[in-house]
């Protein structure tokens, strides 16, 4: 294979999506350090501003998802001028492999690239793939997934399980009184984690403010990422009620591998990579799938895991009645714990990114 490989990875919109772009970005420069990679995402999302950050160019498509407003009419137009775009930026740059890894650039990207003739390899993350990645997964030369019985969508000869790709920041670092210093927190004591995604969750801030009370009677400590539109409320609401030693809310956590060494339990929403990355620390995990997520694929995500008594669950719509007593009793339950810890364990795929580089020289090949 040439030194001066040249690939474009397609996709974003959220973290989900972004961060294991760019471990696969990552690892195909540490295999081909002259390869040229070039990023293609959708204007005004996050990818526009996470992945120069992360030291790569980006070039950004008019695309959006479908919304039930009347922005939804002019849906048609965006795709047909997304994938024009696509297949000029691709006759430019030349790649000699595109990688979709979801998110709205991605299927405009890649139909310019099945247009051009561009070898292409998906990255699909969840349980149950989206309608765009069935549909040009049918001419992709590869898809990578990271959970079984995936060929009811996929041809079974192209799938290869290689697991998510996790952003480098994930390794537990320091000790337990590091991170507690970190998050100002009593090390001493049991520790929650609340990580709602990059942009916060509605539905498990309102199952902490519902009974953030019962925090007074008990030892357990809490870190919230709240995100920037619940901010104010969670600082007041912690303020009121004395606990500013005890909860700590924040828009972002920075330093996730001192959040998830910190952690003796977790609550998350059950995105792919948020999966993958509980599985890869090993921790006990109260999983609260979101429900406008596309074909609700997060609680199917979700399910697979309690099915392997690997996670419990906890409907958005039941955490102001069930979410802070199901924390609590799983704190208090230590059994339930390490049997947790022991079962996610097994879902984790530390290499992933590095298979994915392997699949993705062998479609170009």
């Amino acid at each position: 294979m040439k030194e001066n490989l040249k690939v474009v990875i397609s996709g974003g919109g959220t973290g989900g999506h972004i961060f294991p772009a760019i471990a696969i970005a990552d690892a195909i420069k540490r295999r081909y350090p002259k390869a040229d990679i070039l990023f293609i995402g959708a204007k005004g999302r996050m990818e526009m501003e996470r992945v120069p950050k992360a030291g790569y160019p980006i070039e950004g498509l008019w695309i959006s998802g479908m919304t039930m407003d009347i922005k939804s009419l002019i849906l048609p137009l965006k795709l047909t001028s997304s994938i024009n775009h696509a297949i000029a930026i691709l006759k430019r740059f030349k790649p000699d492999v595109v990688v979709g890894v979801g998110g709205f650039a991605s299927g405009p990207t890649l139909m310019g690239a099945n247009y051009l003739r561009i070898p292409t390899v998906i990255q699909e993350q969840n349980s149950y793939p989206g309608k765009t990645n069935r549909n040009v997964g049918k001419r992709a030369k590869a898809i990578c997934v990271a959970y079984d019985h995936l060929d009811q969508w996929f041809p079974a000869e192209k799938i290869h399980f290689t697991g998510n790709p996790l952003r480098a920041n994930i390794a537990l670092n320091g000790t337990r009184e590091e991170a507690a210093d970190y998050f100002h927190l009593d090390p001493t004591k049991p520790v929650a984690l609340l990580v709602g995604g990059s942009q916060g969750a509605l539905g498990i801030n309102k199952g902490i403010s519902a009974q953030l009370a019962a925090f007074k009677d008990s030892d357990l400590q809490l870190i919230w990422q709240t995100g920037k539109t619940y901010i104010s409320q969670a600082k007041e609401e912690v303020k009121s009620l004395g606990l500013e030693q005890q909860v700590m809310p924040t828009v972002f956590i920075d330093r996730m591998d001192l959040a998830y060494g910190l952690a003796d339990v977790v609550i998350s929403r059950a995105g792919a990579m948020s999966i993958s990355e509980l599985a890869l620390v090993q921790k006990p995990v109260i999983f609260v799938p979101l429900p406008t997520a596309a074909e609700d694929h997060q609680t199917k995500n979700a399910q697979q895991l309690v099915d392997a008594e690997a996670a419990i669950m906890v409907r958005n719509a039941d955490t102001e009645k069930e979410l802070i007593p199901t924390l609590f009793r799983l704190k208090d339950d230590r059994e339930l714990q390490a049997k947790l810890s022991a079962n996610i364990s097994k879902f984790a795929r530390p290499n992933a990114a590095d298979d994915i580089v392997e699949v993705i020289i062998k479609a170009i090949s």
